[in-house]
């Protein structure tokens, strides 16, 4: 007799990601998709309200991070769960509260499958009962041979790659190739020599994820490589522009301008 279909919840604030994994739960065997969310408010709901066996979570989202969505929901009603990140190091943290498995961003769909075929083969050999009874070990404070409870998550290290759609398909950029970024309302666009690439990310969460020594937000919609800036202008007005290597001029706010001339070794 063939086994039951397996619920799945699929949380991510990335709408690319979430499409992403939806796309390939479509063509997985034994897999029914029930829901989805796009913030860690919306994933407790869900799983409150669904009940769904699996869930796909990502680490890093805005309101409540996905380790805060499996304390809130508790060891008695968390399903098993599949961490979903873009920094290896929540791969141990993932393990840390009993998940299943974990993806790394950007993931192929060779680690998709057999992440979903660990969920599934768990699920079908332990049950639900033992899974959360790992999980509630955990998170009360475990045994001896059991992983300790997690305390305040370490910093996340900065972006070397960004995964963007192209044509259907998902790539890696790798941080280095990035000129600039200028954003276009909900969408940030990422220019790489004479390509462009649009990804749906704040300026903020951009900001916040590259390494400031090698960029900085000199406008409220355009970040540049540092190792790019050539030269800052100074206009009618008081306005200030820098041009980049490749002749590229764009704006400087007010606000950004003392920070970006003690990057350059400008005196006051």
């Amino acid at each position: 007799m063939a086994a039951d279909p397996v619920r799945v919840l699929v949380v991510d604030d990335e709408p690319l990601a979430r499409m992403r994994i939806e796309d390939l739960l479509a063509h997985a065997e034994g897999a029914i998709v029930v829901g989805s969310a796009t913030n860690g408010i919306e994933a407790v709901e869900s799983i409150r309200t669904l009940k769904p066996d699996l869930v796909f979570l990502d680490v890093q989202m805005p309101g409540k991070t996905g380790i805060e969505v499996v304390r809130e929901i508790g060891a008695d009603a968390m399903p098993a769960t599949i961490f979903v990140t873009a920094y290896d190091q929540f791969a141990v943290q993932a393990f840390d509260v009993a998940a299943v498995d974990y993806l790394v961003k950007p993931f192929d769909d060779e680690r998709f499958e057999a992440a979903f075929a660990r969920a599934r083969q768990r699920l079908a050999t332990e049950g639900m009962h033992k899974l959360r009874e790992q999980l509630l070990a955990v998170l009360q404070g475990g045994s001896a041979a059991a992983p300790q409870p997690l305390g305040p998550p370490a910093p996340p290290p900065y972006l070397e790659r960004i995964a963007v759609e192209m044509r259907g398909k998902v790539r890696s950029v790798p941080v280095e190739q990035i000129d600039y970024i200028v954003a276009d309302g909900p969408y940030a666009e990422l220019h790489t020599g004479d390509r462009r690439h649009v990804i749906r990310e704040s300026m903020q969460t951009l900001e916040e994820r590259l390494d400031p020594k090698r960029f900085m937000r000199i406008h409220r919609s355009m970040i540049v490589r540092l190792d790019l800036v050539d030269t800052l202008h100074r206009g009618a007005g008081g306005d200030y522009e820098v041009q980049l290597r490749n002749g590229t001029r764009v704006k400087v706010s007010r606000s950004r301008r003392e920070a970006l001339e003690r990057w350059l070794g400008v005196s006051g």
